[in-house]
């Protein structure tokens, strides 16, 4: 997938479909907390996050503490949002609530 920095509309579109996820106000990245029952469950969604972020080959940037995950999701080689970093936070969100 191409690392392409997505504009504002293509931004609001695709934030459109991630209502638990925060938008920067610079624009520059999208954030979320995930909270988990315990941190075996937290850490359980991070080992299965990282195999998914090694096959699109973008890494998150994230922080844990005990069993709460905070993420932060941008595209350095843009300098802004790529579709790589929705396409990571859907997946997210899918492992996350499963």
């Amino acid at each position: 997938m191409a690392r392409t920095k997505m504009g504002e509309a293509e931004i609001e579109v695709a934030m459109a479909g991630l209502p638990e996820w925060n938008l920067a106000g610079d624009h520059r990245s999208i954030s979320r907390r995930f909270n988990f029952s315990n941190f075996n469950r937290a850490f359980g969604f991070m080992t299965q996050v990282a195999m998914e972020a090694e096959k699109l080959d973008h890494h998150p940037e994230w922080f844990n503490v005990y069993k709460t995950v905070d993420v932060k999701l941008n595209t350095h080689d843009v300098d802004g949002l790529s579709e790589l970093d929705f396409q990571l936070a859907r997946i997210m969100d899918r492992l996350a609530s499963g």
